[in-house]
């Protein structure tokens, strides 16, 4: 009776062992972690040629769709070519986007209406890097953001939150008269960090590719920012307009990557109490398509 028990004990234990063994077999393996760099769209990616070099720019449609259509539209028909820095100030930003070359002019297209801010859902790829008081600061993609925290998506009919870009160097915002709603053609590439201009100015992209090519566009002594023998753009192109064989392929280290988070534990190290986003420089990577 023992011996029978034993094998009925034994049997049993086998056969649950083989449905828990097929049990872990038939189950699907875990997601992939994040890849560690991240593609920019070439329909996303604005390639800036002018007198000093090539300044890449990616775009950012989910932050300000109206300005990065008017920017793509222009683009797309050559209004840029040619078009004067014509107002440039050392440690503050590069302004074009005229063809008067004075400040004065746009397209002939109507203005914008402000796209100060934004709403942001639990589907965009956020990633914080700080949480000061009642706040959230990181990147969507290569475009640092401030923005209210999820939490409080809950309480809002459109399960979003508030958020807003953030003037790092490199950061391309469109420029505006006096009216909020009077942006149109012109726009500017920051040479410095400056958050006087945070929720006041459209944030449309951020320069990936040549900050020293935009460090270097001549600048002007005068208070007024105006440049005498300004450089140019000579053209400026969407990547995906652009012919196989001179398209840049751009990838950018991703901000969910576990490379990414250590960039930002380092430069908290450097930095202390004195860290901000825009000490994070995303590394990246260019190649020619085709």
């Amino acid at each position: 009776m023992i011996f029978r028990k034993t094998l009925i004990a034994a049997g049993l234990a086998a056969l649950l062992t083989g449905a828990a063994q097929a049990q872990e077999a038939a189950a699907p393996p875990p997601p992939p972690g994040p890849t560690e760099w991240r593609a920019v769209a070439p329909d996303n990616l604005l390639v800036i040629d002018t007198t000093k070099g090539r300044i890449l720019v990616e775009l950012a449609p989910e932050i300000a769709p109206a300005h990065v259509e008017r920017i793509k539209l222009l683009a797309s028909r050559g209004f840029y070519d040619n078009l004067a820095w014509h107002r440039v100030i050392d440690w503050f930003m590069a302004q074009t986007g005229d063809p008067l070359g004075t400040g004065d002019g746009q397209s002939w297209y109507p203005d914008l209406k402000a796209e100060f801010t934004f709403r942001r859902g639990p589907d965009m790829a956020f990633t914080p890097v700080a949480a000061p008081a009642g706040a959230l600061v990181g990147f969507y993609h290569s475009i640092p953001v401030q923005t209210q925290p999820d939490a409080l998506m809950a309480g809002t009919s459109d399960r979003k939150v508030h958020g807003w870009g953030l003037y790092c160097p490199g950061v391309a915002g469109m420029a505006r008269d006096e009216g909020n709603d009077t942006a149109n053609s012109q726009f500017f590439l920051m040479r410095q960090p400056y958050p006087a201009l945070d929720k006041r100015y459209t944030v449309w992209g951020r320069v990936v590719v040549g900050l020293e090519v935009v460090r270097a566009l001549k600048a002007s002594p005068e208070p007024s920012g105006i440049v005498t023998d300004p450089d140019r753009m000579t053209r400026v192109r969407l990547a995906s307009d652009l012919p196989a064989a001179e398209r840049p392929a751009v990838q950018m280290l991703n901000p969910a990557s576990p490379a990414f988070r250590a960039l930002v534990d380092e430069a908290r190290q450097a930095k202390g109490a004195d860290f901000s986003v825009c000490d994070i420089d995303l590394p990246v990577r260019v190649a020619t398509a085709g």
